[in-house]
């Protein structure tokens, strides 16, 4: 399978995204509202103007461990009453049209390129959307849920964030851009290829480590003070370097790696960055640089270094290949060559 991942841009905002992966394409309001509400939620869903005119239902969906990547579009203005959400948050990006949002007490009006909504699941939502279509991530409540009670050393509990999200502000961009990447990727492998268990842990915890540190929720500040443990770190971060390098073939898992070291995941980061000059998973990428080297040094003549690249979690092989040669002086083809001649 090539890990080869995508060096274009982003299509126009007003381009189908996820085209071959459609669930739901219906002119039926009733039929919508069914095959919708089976991939997110039961919900009410009513045209705004009379008998329906010119309604259209548009859903693609591609889903991974913990978290999918939808493409969700209306034609014509419709209200979408989901109550509350219950399983999980939604991330959703306008990418043309406009939606009216109320969750909970706040209202919410989002545009393309201006703002976007960000939901979480024990706060009632009701919406209105005009002509509109949205590029939208929905990630698992309990998984949110746990990540944040590492983050805190709290017990696991409920996690409300701020619906609002300005798409000018320096944290939303990340995470347009991230959620952009993946349509870009599961666009790139099509429906019949999947990510590598690897791979697909290193998306869901940059996702889960950009969602609750850059985006303010009610244990926001309980995240920040447990993060004050960073200076007490260096066995802790040793025995977390050393973890790192015995288990890099295996979905990076910050909880775990937390347990390991015995201290918050913050005060992790935090640590590395101090101490090492590294984050957590530029420490991880260039173990797994390492363990490429030393694969392909040792590699048989019909060897795919995209599908070793691939094995290792290596998902952009163009910016692999650049980190590669800054660590070794030569290609990962060189040294496969060396091992060939």
């Amino acid at each position: 399978m090539s890990a080869a991942v995508l060096e274009m841009s982003a299509p126009p905002s007003d381009v189908e995204r996820l085209a071959e992966f459609g669930r739901v394409t219906t002119e039926d309001v009733d039929e919508a509202a069914e095959q919708v509400g089976r991939i997110f939620c039961p919900h009410d869903l009513r045209p705004m103007q009379a008998r329906a005119s010119g309604f259209s239902a548009r859903h693609n969906c591609a889903a991974f461990d913990g978290f999918s990547i939808n493409y969700v579009a209306y034609g014509g203005s419709v209200t979408i009453d989901p109550g509350c959400l219950e399983r999980f948050f939604l991330v959703q990006i306008p990418l043309k049209g406009a939606a009216q949002i109320r969750a909970g007490t706040r209202e919410i009006a989002t545009a393309p390129g201006r703002t976007a909504s960000l939901l979480s699941p024990t706060i009632p939502t009701r919406m209105t959307w005009i002509d509109c279509a949205q590029a939208i991530l929905l990630l698992d409540r309990r998984m949110v849920e746990q990540r944040a009670a590492a983050l805190s050393g709290r017990a696991a509990r409920a996690v409300e964030f701020d619906p609002a999200n300005d798409l000018d502000a320096p944290a939303a961009p990340g995470l347009q851009a991230k959620l952009d990447e993946l349509m870009m990727l599961a666009e790139h492998l099509g429906p019949s290829r999947r990510l590598s268990a690897v791979a697909m842990a290193d998306r869901r915890e940059a996702l889960l480590d950009h969602l609750l540190n850059r985006h303010r929720h009610d244990l926001s500040d309980a995240i920040r003070t447990f993060s004050g443990q960073a200076e007490r770190l260096p066995r802790a971060l040793r025995d977390a370097r050393d973890y790192l390098a015995a288990n890099a073939n295996e979905p990076l898992d910050l909880a775990q790696l937390a347990g390991v070291s015995g201290i918050g995941i913050r005060a992790l980061q935090l640590g590395f960055r101090r101490h090492f000059g590294l984050s957590i998973s530029e420490m991880l990428r260039d173990i797994r640089l390492a363990h490429l080297h030393t694969r392909l040094s040792q590699a048989m003549p019909d060897a795919s270094i995209t599908d070793i690249a691939f094995d290792l979690g290596f998902t952009h092989l163009s910016r692999m290949a650049g980190a590669y040669r800054a660590k070794f002086g030569e290609t990962p083809s060189v040294t496969l060559r060396r091992r060939m001649s």
